[in-house]
């Protein structure tokens, strides 16, 4: 049955519209936040310039390809992948635990990535020469993710009984197990030296400016395998909506959903801050912004926050490259400065239909 307004005005699949018409604006906003990161850099490259010029055959300087090439593109595709999987997995976290707080995090995978990270930096040095050597820069992205996915599993240990996994348990055990990382993190960090101290209060902010063809295509397999699952989430994200029982009567294998979104929230968001370090507020706010414009629907929901989070992420790491060059800001100070004031602006404009 077709639901009609006052005036007779259809509005069943009205959200649907929106959605899909969302969908058109943010890829366009995807692309114009890459097209200005790649043509703006502390270096002064134009690298708008330099592309036209590649492309069309003619020569360009050595430096000019370096940056273009080597520094900025990578950077930027290092910006999509990571700033779609956090809101992606934020989108998902939040469809899983009912609740528009959640995030990544709530599953103690930044915690347990941070504690690995942490290891590496200041440990690192204990390491016999072969494996150090062997590791090289892999060392603390490769320790980051192991550290997330350990955590991943205990948590999912402890909130799974007789083949069926308790939210509210995995949502407590992840509180419980985020402070007790935290603490043995500290422990760690107690010990590190100046030098250490700062790699880890960089690496904590997050960053981009390690990203490489190489760190990229060592996260971007797993991020890209999370990314093309989550759409086949959201009918059962909508199911879950209405509670576990009644999403069983409708057909919704229910384990089946919180097993393979747990799984992706957590090997998305463990290659992410292998790769770019913790960065925050993008994996809560930008699935509940959209959440408010265009409702709750998790098959525009998903789509939608992985092209804003991919835009939020590009534009931040641009802010934050070029507003202090030729030194450069964490992008997590950036994310939190102008994201945090525009957050609560949404908040207070959109504090009625909150209430309702």
């Amino acid at each position: 049955m077709v639901a009609l307004d006052a005036g007779g005005a259809r509005l069943a699949g009205d959200r649907q519209h929106l959605g899909r018409n969302l969908a058109i604006l943010l890829s366009l906003l995807l692309i114009a936040a890459a097209v200005a990161s790649l043509g703006h850099g502390a270096s002064g490259v134009p690298g708008l310039r330099v592309l036209a010029d590649w492309l069309a055959g003619r020569e360009i300087g050595a430096t000019d390809r370096v940056v273009l090439f080597q520094i900025r593109l990578p950077r930027v595709a290092t910006g999509v992948l990571v700033g779609a999987s956090l809101a992606v997995s934020g989108a998902v976290m939040q469809g899983l635990f009912r609740n528009p707080l959640a995030d990544p995090g709530l599953l103690g995978v930044s915690a347990g990535a941070g504690l690995g990270a942490i290891a590496a930096i200041v440990l690192g040095g204990l390491l016999p020469p072969a494996i150090a050597a062997w590791a090289g820069w892999h060392l603390v992205p490769l320790a980051a993710f192991g550290g997330g996915w350990v955590a991943m599993i205990v948590l999912y240990a402890i909130s799974t009984r007789q083949g069926r996994t308790s939210i509210a348990t995995m949502l407590l055990a992840g509180i419980a197990l985020a402070a007790m990382v935290g603490a043995l993190s500290g422990l760690i960090v107690y010990h590190a030296t100046d030098d250490q101290m700062r790699d880890l209060t960089f690496w904590g902010l997050g960053s981009l400016a390690g990203a490489s063809w190489a760190k990229l295509s060592a996260a971007a397999p797993l991020i890209l395998l999370a990314l093309a699952v989550s759409p086949f989430l959201a009918r059962g994200l909508n199911g879950l909506a209405l509670g576990e029982a009644t999403a069983l009567h409708v057909g919704i294998r229910v384990q089946r959903v919180k097993t393979v979104a747990i799984l992706t929230a957590a090997g998305a968001t463990g290659a992410s801050v292998a790769i770019s370090g913790g960065i925050g507020f993008v994996g809560i706010v930008v699935p509940h912004l959209l959440r408010l414009i265009a409702g709750p629907d998790h098959r525009w929901l998903l789509i939608n926050s992985g092209l804003l989070g991919a835009s939020v992420l590009i534009a931040a790491d641009m802010v934050s490259r070029t507003v202090i060059a030729p030194a450069e800001l964490p992008i997590g100070i950036v994310t939190a400065m102008i994201g945090g004031p525009f957050f609560m602006w949404v908040l207070l404009s959109n504090r009625r239909l909150l209430d309702a």
